[in-house]
């Protein structure tokens, strides 16, 4: 963001320290057109009642990455803001940038995707325990591979290998599918998948599942261990305020 706006000549406004009511502040005094944001954001403005206290309309468009951004809190978005763009995209640190992003209205009309590959790479979604190469419409993991893919983890040669392969390949650890029309889809991190008896349960599926209800801001689904079936699902719900919702329909 620090480069786009000095080459662009474009204004940058910077939080010392992120609360929902001051973004909006922020926004409505210095005519904020676009913000970089996660799905936790969006969620938090399709819920939140301060957006009516707030002049928001000079939002043009809002740069959505870090997790999966689920259909229903998008279309509920365009909804409440009809004139704000949802531009999604994937990059990585060790990828220094998007590789990934939704180019133009067909494509940021295609919500949970974040788009296409960018021109400077390549990838293949792979069979994370074999490595091989798996056709569009299966999960598995994403691999990239380009000339700005990291060199490697300084003084670390083992976390180097562990995640880039002697052909070039960045193990990116996240789970992931490409469509026919080669838009790609982020389910979850690898890692953080709960591993229900034979089942492999994404977390961020159950979370999108349990943001859809309408008193709850935000949601977490963590692994909780058990005996009988290995992990289960464990979630941590923050309420609306004023929401009725009790323990027992948290349940």
């Amino acid at each position: 963001m620090m480069i786009r706006a000095i080459s662009l000549g474009e204004k940058l406004v910077l939080l010392g320290r992120f609360e929902l009511e001051a973004m909006m502040k922020a926004v409505e005094k210095y005519k904020v057109t676009g913000m970089p944001v996660s799905p936790p954001l969006i969620v938090a403005l399709v819920k939140s009642e301060l957006t009516r206290k707030y002049d928001l309309s000079s939002l043009r468009s809002l740069g959505c990455g870090g997790a999966p951004l689920g259909r229903d809190i998008a279309e509920r978005f365009k909804r409440k803001f009809p004139g704000v763009d949802i531009v999604q995209g994937y990059g990585l640190t060790e990828s220094t940038g998007p590789a990934a992003v939704t180019s133009g209205p067909e494509e940021m009309v295609r919500y949970g995707s974040v788009g296409r590959i960018s021109e400077n790479m390549e990838a293949k979604i792979v069979d994370p325990s074999t490595g091989e190469a798996l056709p569009p419409g299966k999960n598995g993991e994403l691999w990239l591979r380009g000339p700005v893919i990291m060199k490697g983890y300084v003084e670390n040669e083992k976390a180097t290998a562990e995640t880039l392969d002697q052909e070039g390949w960045l193990k990116t650890g996240d789970l992931c599918y490409i469509d026919p029309e080669g838009f790609f889809y982020i389910v979850d991190r690898l890692k953080e998948l709960i591993k229900y008896k034979a089942y492999q349960v994404p977390p961020v599926e159950l979370e999108q599942i349990l943001q859809s209800n309408p008193d709850v801001v935000d949601a977490a689904v963590v692994p909780f261990p058990d005996e009988d079936a290995g992990e289960i699902p464990m979630a941590f719900i923050v309420r609306k305020p004023g929401s009725n919702l009790n323990e027992a329909q948290s349940h």
